[in-house]
């Protein structure tokens, strides 16, 4: 009677060590990671305003571009377009073409592109607004066409964003002014695992690359920053938080895993069991 009632309470005492154990598995996760390093803009206000200047991408060496002058004399406008080709498979033709098939001019490193009549035109260092003023002025000065509009858009301009976002991967600039929060919702938002407060944006300046950090905690920290405004080829590295960074290692996630603990669980269990006996 007596190794009965033993017997009992040691089932009872292996339920609630595995009860116990599954339930430590289920809180570990949560617990490790405090909601103070979750939500953004923390320092936001209801009614407060953080004044920005929005910067607007300016084109650099290498970089893309299409140029598409209009006019009521569609045939004189012509003499200052691109033609369209369309690339086949196989074809050595080295021009560079966008989406559209509209061929596209090529900054050079001189930071000049070659547009018809006109010859060398500088471009570096403008905006896609100020290029397309820039070739207007000039066809008009010569007097080789009028009434006409210039349209300039992006072809090859792009970001990177890596590390713990959703849908990691490059991704083409269709705008002005492209902010890091917008580059972060290009990627899905960050996930649970992304630290929140250290978000690095590595630039390329000159011959050299810079890094800037960034933290999503603090919405004034945030907008003041060099890097909230991004340029083409600005990579975003979203980096792990520490409960990743332990997952990722053999130490660290022995005991932080759910097997290792319910292993432990049976171990225990079998222990006692044979103790007992």
């Amino acid at each position: 009677m007596k190794k009965l009632v033993i017997k009992r309470l040691i089932n009872s005492a292996c339920k609630f060590i595995t009860a116990a154990t599954v339930s430590l598995v289920m809180i570990l996760p949560t617990s490790c990671q405090s909601t103070k390093e979750i939500a953004y803009f923390q320092d936001a206000q209801n009614g407060n305003r953080v004044e920005t200047t929005p910067k607007h991408i300016t084109l650099q060496p290498e970089d893309k571009i299409t140029i598409v002058v209009n006019s009521r004399n569609q045939e004189l406008s012509n003499m200052f377009n691109l033609p369209y080709i369309s690339r086949q498979l196989g074809s050595t033709n080295s021009t560079y073409l966008s989406s559209q098939g509209i061929s596209c001019y090529t900054v050079d490193k001189n930071g000049e592109i070659d547009f018809p009549e006109l010859g060398k035109v500088k471009v570096a260092g403008m905006t896609r607004q100020e290029v397309a003023e820039h070739i207007k002025n000039k066809l008009t000065a010569s007097n080789l066409i009028k009434d006409h509009i210039v349209t300039v858009e992006y072809a090859n301009l792009s970001i990177s964003v890596l590390g713990e976002v959703k849908s990691p991967g490059r991704y083409k600039i269709d705008r002005d002014a492209l902010t890091l929060l917008e580059a972060i919702s290009l990627a899905g938002d960050l996930n649970i695992h992304g630290r929140r407060d250290n978000i690095r944006v590595l630039r390329n300046e000159g011959n050299s690359q810079k890094t800037y950090t960034v933290s999503l905690l603090s919405l004034e920290e945030l907008y003041n920053s060099p890097a909230y405004y991004l340029q083409q080829n600005d990579i975003v590295y979203v980096e792990p938080n520490k409960m990743r960074a332990r997952q990722s290692t053999v130490n660290g996630n022995n005991v932080r895993s759910s097997s290792f603990w319910i292993s432990f669980a049976s171990l225990l269990t079998s222990v006692i069991t044979l103790v007992t006996r």
